[in-house]
């Protein structure tokens, strides 16, 4: 009898101990987690590298939103993610990043950001006096979403700098290319 009710009672006892702390539960990150993101650190590195040891000057440099590199008409909230990041981080480096945004003349589709095809390049460009334009795909593949940057001359479509990284597809990577895939129906 002292044996069934002992394992009764060690049964019981691990049942509310499983009950106690459900798999499910969800727990919020925090913002010391926020602040170390190598999202971020990663991708600002990244133009730090493609910018390395180049003058910044004063002439306007564009950022064009970073594409699909199967559909260089399409991209997904990380390509206009990266294209943010990429111009913050020119910026804070000294250059004269203009924010096309804030131009009625430059047209936005709201899906897609600031594209800039090859054709469209130098006329925006010379509408911006800019010199310079960073252009960039990304090609998300099984374990990691491969982002190619290039830095390009403007007058002659001549790439200046190039700088190729990886991102791991994490749960903020695969979320942020999800949306493209239910946007490109």
């Amino acid at each position: 009898m002292n044996f069934k009710l002992i394992l009764t009672a060690a049964t019981a006892v691990a049942l509310l101990g499983a009950c106690g702390t459900p798999s499910n539960v969800r727990t919020d990150p925090t913002y010391d987690e926020a602040a170390a993101s190598k999202f971020v650190s990663l991708n600002k590195d990244a133009v730090s590298k493609l910018i390395a040891d180049f003058p910044s000057g004063d002439t306007p440099v564009l950022v064009a939103t970073v594409v699909n590199v199967n559909d260089m008409r399409r991209t997904a909230p990380l390509g206009r993610t990266l294209s943010e990041q990429y111009a913050s981080q020119m910026a804070t480096s000294g250059f004269n990043v203009k924010e096309m945004k804030l131009r009625g003349d430059v047209f936005i589709r709201e899906e897609t950001g600031e594209l800039l095809l090859s054709r469209e390049i130098k006329d925006i460009a010379r509408s911006h006096n800019a010199s310079m334009v960073l252009v960039g795909t990304y090609s998300a593949a099984a374990n990691f979403t491969y982002v190619s940057l290039k830095f390009v001359r403007t007058e002659d479509s001549r790439i200046v700098r190039a700088y190729d990284y990886a991102l791991p597809n994490d749960k903020d990577v695969t979320k942020l290319l999800q949306v493209a895939n239910a946007n490109a129906r």
